[in-house]
């Protein structure tokens, strides 16, 4: 019952901190605050009324469009705090099991409730740049950044996590835990080196295409994504995300061949940009729930 009532509690506050992307999303790119004014519309600064800002309900509510001009509000909205509870009522359910062990020592409770909420962070982030950079071409540094910095932090506690768990409790730490992998058994200086490893394979990539074409074709912010998910993930499942990225990339630019209208305007096919980071981030949210058995059948696929 617990790890039911927790995981319907994660998914509650996913839609409210999915509310809070959005305005991030909107405001973030035009420099303007979060916190003033209060959310209105973008098109007749209509201040929205509390029952106009309850996450979901509010777009049904509303048939998607401002109750006072009628503008179409968008997709965007319902589907990103839909991500985000979903996301995080799957992370409360993974981690649950460990929380409700009687035998954890209260520092390993903790410890084991930070890893929980690094994974909720991770995909917030995650679904934060998705859209960043599927409307505005834009990975800030401000949200990388910090990123890497914590997924390594996590990294370097999980060995610490795993000894101390198998030595008090000899129960397998990892037991329940088979969606939340984030690299639970590197260490943290291999970690790191993943980390460099997953941005120079973007950052070689980056100087061959300047090489060959003799301009720009991947930004430096797709090298800090690729980072970030690497110190979240390990090398292998940054790889599956990666993999999959160059997957999705491939079908984005065969329909802006056979479909030209889908351009920017003034672009042609072979100048169109597509968001990498967008790609990288849907390949990192997969990898995170099942990059290891894809993983694991691409390799019994190898023969390896």
């Amino acid at each position: 019952m617990m790890r039911i009532l927790g995981t319907i509690f994660a998914g509650l506050f996913g839609l409210a901190f999915g509310s809070f992307l959005n305005v991030c999303l909107s405001r973030w790119p035009e420099g303007e605050s979060t916190v003033q004014p209060a959310s209105h519309c973008r098109n007749c600064s209509h201040t929205l009324s509390w029952w106009e800002n309850i996450p979901l309900f509010s777009w049904i509510a509303l048939r998607g469009c401002c109750r006072e001009c009628r503008t179409w509000i968008g997709w965007r909205y319902p589907l990103v705090e839909a991500a985000v509870g979903l996301l995080w009522a799957y992370t409360a359910w993974q981690s649950s099991p460990l929380m409700a062990a009687q035998s954890i020592p209260p520092v390993l409770r903790a410890a084991t409730a930070i890893e929980g909420l690094g994974g909720m962070l991770f995909y917030w982030i995650l679904l934060a740049l998705l859209v960043l950079d599927a409307e505005n071409l834009w990975l800030p540094d401000f949200l990388t950044l910090p990123s890497i910095a914590i997924g390594l932090f996590c990294a370097f506690l999980d060995p610490f996590l795993l000894e101390k768990f198998d030595s008090l409790t000899g129960l397998p730490f990892t037991a329940g835990m088979e969606g939340l992998r984030f690299g639970l058994w590197s260490p943290g200086l291999l970690r790191l080196l993943e980390v460099l490893a997953a941005a120079g394979l973007i950052l070689l990539i980056r100087w061959t295409y300047k090489k060959i074409r003799k301009r720009e074709g991947l930004g430096l912010g797709d090298a800090k994504l690729m980072a970030l998910l690497a110190a979240w993930l390990g090398f292998p499942l940054t790889m599956v995300a990666f993999a999959i990225a160059v997957l999705l990339g491939s079908v984005a630019a065969l329909l802006l061949l056979l479909r030209p209208a889908l351009q920017r305007e003034g672009e042609t096919w072979a100048m169109s940009k597509l968001p990498l980071g967008t790609f990288l981030c849907i390949g990192g949210i997969v990898s995170s729930l099942c990059g290891q058995p894809i993983l694991n059948a691409y390799m019994r696929w190898a023969g390896f």
